[in-house]
């Protein structure tokens, strides 16, 4: 059966309060002898407190939002604090191994990282400093990965061989591993969690890339 000619749609009263703000200014009983079933259960309500306890909601919306605002941007005055203390750590590390040792301790006490080890593949200046474990034999296939590595990688870990690359007793779950380069890669910063979820793939690298960074390019001082 079709709708009366003379019925008034949903859409039609829509647009005519909307065409025409002055009608409850000029029908303001009628808001008063509105009734509508309250958002919350329990009867009805008036136009009135069904719009403030609409408002209401709005409010604790935002204010939610508002709080996490503030939690992320005090988590990143944190991290900026940290990466501060890092990179003056660095520029005022004297030598190859009081660099690479700032770096890993660093990052495991400031930022709470269990493992962290360095690789290089690169001849270093000081003909000592090649006995540093950061000059220990890599696998072809991490150098050619890290090669194509553009952002740092965050997941589980990438099917690479980093058997010997933290302590023995080490089973981490999660990595990020972010590239050492110049020109060309010629280095890879690992850091590792027994926390599965501590480095997964769809968190931000932004800090991790600058990390990254500075450290290249201490490291790249202390190479030939």
């Amino acid at each position: 059966m079709q709708a009366s000619k003379d019925q008034i749609s949903e859409d039609q009263v829509s647009a005519y309060l909307r065409e025409n703000p002055q009608f409850f200014e000029r029908n303001p009983v009628l808001l008063s002898e509105m009734y509508l079933p309250s958002p919350h259960g329990g009867g009805t309500i008036s136009l009135a407190e069904r719009q403030q306890l609409a408002q209401r909601d709005r409010i604790r919306v935002l204010e939610v939002k508002l709080s996490e605002l503030l939690h992320f941007g005090e988590e990143n005055d944190a991290i900026s604090d940290k990466v501060h203390s890092l990179c003056l750590g660095i520029i005022a590390a004297e030598d190859f191994q009081a660099l690479t040792q700032l770096v890993t301790q660093n990052l495991r006490e400031d930022f709470q990282v269990p493992h962290a080890a360095i690789r290089l593949w690169a001849t270093p200046k000081d003909s000592t400093d090649a006995t540093s474990e950061e000059f220990n034999e890599v696998d072809d296939e991490v150098k050619s990965w890290t090669q194509g590595l553009v952002t740092p990688y965050c997941g589980h870990r990438p099917g690479l061989e980093l058997n010997g690359w933290f302590d023995e007793t080490a089973a981490p779950k999660s990595f990020a591993l972010i590239a050492l380069r110049g020109e060309q890669a010629f280095g890879l910063l690992a850091l590792a969690s027994d926390d599965e979820q501590r480095f997964y793939p769809a968190m931000g690298t932004l800090y991790l890339k600058r990390i990254g960074e500075m450290v290249s390019a201490a490291l790249r001082g202390h190479l030939q």
